[in-house]
């Protein structure tokens, strides 16, 4: 009889990191989120996971548990990891300071009362200078568990974006080995290529571009097709704050059709955030692309209650459903080479 593998998503946001279990064949049993818009977002996508809405702090480990009271086999979670980012540490080696921060704390009491086989936990490069994040390392050690951390690189799993995480991987008493790489990466066209014009299109969030003042269209329309930068502008179109500063370099550039995009982050609609204008067209990519480049399926429900900005920071906060699809497998194999002995 086939085994049923039990996982609950901590700080589970609008359900990527979700989306991947399941496709790998987890029963997600439960979840944790404290946004209103992410909750409800979650909700709509996986209605069968006991949803905790509510502050981390005040989850009793008893409340994860699947009816019936059955273990729980795969503890999985992002924590909020903007103060460790390198955009907010400003480039230094430290963590900004973010009340966030602690709130890896709360993953490690977590599993230090469900006690799980494996855990899995994904985080922006940097949260492995911080002290916290040493400490549960170690106290997953002292636990029994066999830990791998690494710092991965998403394009070479099958996301079609640069996105640089850092993963830990423990197993109680056996080890979890991160997923290999594929030789050939997924790219801006295999993703968004054969999308229809936002105008002729159904869904909602493809239909709903972002709408930009003549100005910045102006400059949109001066960035050459398919990776050009805001370095081919005239004179007359550029801005002084660019001159002045010697950074942020691909702001308003277009991505590249055969190469993957920029990390997708919260600004991700705004030409003015980063490298996110359409490759040929002349706009910013709308939220359908974003969440297509984060792998989310066409059909996943993005709830707009709050406006389009406020799911454009869902979508770029997510873990890429096809990474953590992957990992999802990952564990799965050694927890089955674990059960068969």
């Amino acid at each position: 009889m086939r085994k049923i593998w039990r996982a609950v998503d901590l700080f589970a946001g609008c359900g990527g990191l979700t989306a991947g279990l399941k496709r790998a064949g987890f029963r997600v049993v439960s979840a944790v989120e404290i946004d209103n818009l992410a909750a409800s977002t979650y909700s709509s996508n996986h209605p069968e996971v006991n949803l905790l809405h509510k502050d981390i702090i005040e989850v009793q480990w008893k409340e994860l548990l699947p009816k019936g009271g059955a273990s729980i086999d795969l503890v999985a979670g992002c924590p909020p990891c903007q103060g460790f980012s390198r955009v907010r540490r400003h480039n230094r080696p430290f963590a900004a300071d973010d009340p966030r921060n602690s709130l890896v704390e709360q993953y490690r009491r977590i599993v230090e009362e469900l006690e799980p086989l494996a855990v899995f936990m994904e985080n922006v490069p940097g949260i492995e200078r911080d002290e916290r994040f040493h400490s549960f390392v170690a106290r997953l050690k002292e636990m029994g568990y066999t830990v791998s951390c690494e710092t991965l690189e998403l394009s070479d799993y099958g996301v079609p974006q640069r996105r640089s995480r850092v993963v830990v991987l423990a197993g109680k008493g056996f080890a979890i080995p991160m997923p290999r790489p594929r030789h050939k990466k997924k790219t801006v066209r295999d993703a968004i290529g054969a999308l229809v014009l936002p105008r002729k299109s159904r869904n909602r969030l493809h239909r709903s571009v972002t709408q930009h003042d003549e100005t910045t269209l102006a400059r949109i329309r001066a960035v050459p097709k398919d990776g050009g930068s805001r370095g081919a502008w005239p004179e007359d179109l550029q801005l002084k704050c660019h001159g002045d500063c010697d950074g942020f370099k691909d702001v308003y550039g277009r991505m590249w059709w055969d190469e993957p995009a920029p990390t997708i982050t919260g600004g991700c609609i705004n030409a003015s955030k980063g490298r996110f204008v359409h490759p040929q067209q002349n706009r910013a990519i709308t939220l359908l692309e974003a969440a297509m480049l984060q792998t989310f399926h066409q059909r996943y429900h993005f709830d707009l209650e709050r406006g389009r900005y406020a799911v454009a920071e869902m979508i770029g906060n997510a873990l890429p459903p096809h990474f953590s699809d992957r990992v999802g497998r990952c564990i799965m194999r050694a927890l089955e080479r674990r059960r068969s002995g």
